[in-house]
C-alpha cells in the first residue's frame, strides 16, 4: 500500500465512520437503554492494606489487566524524529506507587494537619472518566473515547502515544509506553512514541454486569460501584454524615468518580504538594475544553482524528488480510 491509496483510504474510512458513528450516538441518546456507572472512594475507610506489602485494590488491578500489558521488543525501543529520548517502563513493571503503564491504580499516603491533629489519609488515585473529557476530544488519533456506561477507554491498536492525552488531563493520568503500537507498522520513525495506559473502569467486566476489580477487592468498602446518580446521591449523604468533603463531582467539569473525606481537599491538596506527590488533587480545577484555546483545538483536531484513526484501522485491517491470505 502506498502513501496514497493510504490516504485514500483513510478519506474514504474516516467519512464512513464518522457518520456511523455520529448514527449510534443518536440511537443511544434516543432511547436511553445504556446505565451509566460511577465510583464511590471513601477515604474515611481506606487504611492503604497498611498490614499488606501490596494495597488489594492494586493487586487485584494488576492481576485483572495483566494479560494487557505491552510487551515491547528491545529492538523496538528508540526515538522517534525529532524526539531524542522515549518513554520505557518494559524493566520496571514491579513499580506499584505511582501510575505506569504496568501499574494502572496505586494508592497515595499523606500525613495532614487537621483538626489539630496529624492525620494519615490514603488514596486511591486511578483515571477519574470524567463526563466530558479533553484527552478523549483532543486525541489527534481519535483513540480514546468516553463509553455510554460512563468508562473512558484507550484504544491501544489505534493509540500512537503523542502524549496529548496526559498533557490536557488535571491529573496527568495517561502513561506511556515506548515500542509498542500502530505506529510501528505505519510510521516508526516520524510517527508516535508508543502506546497511552491507564484505567478504563474494567470496562469489560462491567459489560458483562460484574464489578471493577479494584472494588470487587477492596475489603474495607472503601470503593462502591453502581448507577453514577446513585454514587453521587451516597457521596452526600456520607460527606453530610462526617461533616466532610466531596471531590470529583465538579472538577475538571464533573467526573464519573466521587471521594469523600473528612479532610478537606485544599488541605490534601496543599499536603501532597508539599511532599511533591503526583498526581496531586486541585480543587476545582477547570476543564480544558472550556477554554478557548482548548474548543479551538477540539474543532480543529475533530474531523482529523476521525481520518487518521480510520485510515490506521483501514491500513491494519488490510495488512491482517493481507497475512491471512
Amino acid at each position: 500500500m502506498n502513501r496514497r491509496e493510504f490516504l485514500r483510504r483513510s478519506l474514504a474510512a474516516g467519512v464512513g465512520a464518522s457518520l456511523a458513528l455520529t448514527g449510534l450516538q443518536r440511537v443511544g441518546v434516543a432511547e436511553g437503554a445504556v446505565t451509566q456507572f460511577g465510583t464511590l472512594i471513601d477515604l474515611t475507610r481506606c487504611d492503604g492494606c497498611k498490614d499488606r506489602s501490596l494495597p488489594l485494590c492494586v493487586d487485584a488491578c494488576r492481576e485483572a489487566n495483566r494479560h494487557r500489558f505491552p510487551q515491547p521488543r528491545k529492538e523496538d525501543l528508540k526515538p522517534y524524529w525529532p524526539q531524542k529520548n522515549y518513554e520505557d517502563w518494559s524493566e520496571k513493571q514491579h513499580v506499584t506507587d505511582r501510575l505506569t503503564p504496568y501499574n494502572w491504580t496505586f494508592v497515595q499516603e499523606v500525613e495532614v494537619e487537621h483538626g489539630g491533629q496529624r492525620v494519615t489519609v490514603y488514596i486511591p488515585r486511578r483515571c477519574m472518566h470524567c463526563d466530558n473529557p479533553p484527552c478523549a476530544h483532543l486525541c489527534p488519533f481519535s483513540a480514546q473515547e468516553k463509553k455510554p456506561e460512563g468508562s473512558v477507554v484507550i484504544d491501544p491498536n489505534v493509540c500512537f502515544g503523542g502524549a496529548k492525552c496526559r498533557e490536557v488531563c488535571p491529573w496527568h493520568i495517561p502513561q506511556r509506553q515506548a515500542g509498542v503500537g500502530p505506529y510501528l507498522k505505519v510510521a516508526p520513525k516520524f510517527a508516535g512514541g508508543g502506546v497511552m495506559y491507564k484505567c478504563d473502569l474494567c470496562y469489560g467486566r462491567i459489560n458483562r454486569g460484574g464489578l471493577p476489580a479494584c472494588v470487587e477487592a477492596c475489603p474495607r468498602g472503601a470503593l462502591a460501584f453502581g448507577p453514577k446518580e446513585e454514587m453521587r446521591q451516597e457521596a452526600h449523604r456520607r460527606a453530610g454524615a462526617l461533616g466532610g468533603y466531596i471531590y470529583g463531582e465538579k472538577e475538571n467539569g464533573g467526573t464519573s468518580t466521587f471521594y469523600v473525606s473528612a479532610v478537606p481537599f485544599e488541605t490534601i491538596n496543599k499536603a501532597l504538594m508539599a511532599a511533591k506527590q503526583q498526581p496531586p488533587m486541585p480543587v476545582g480545577v477547570g476543564n480544558f475544553l472550556d477554554t478557548a484555546n482548548g474548543l479551538a483545538q477540539a474543532i480543529f483536531l475533530a474531523p482529523v482524528a476521525g481520518v487518521v484513526a480510520a485510515g490506521v484501522a483501514a491500513y491494519m485491517g488490510w495488512q491482517g488480510g493481507k497475512k491471512d491470505g
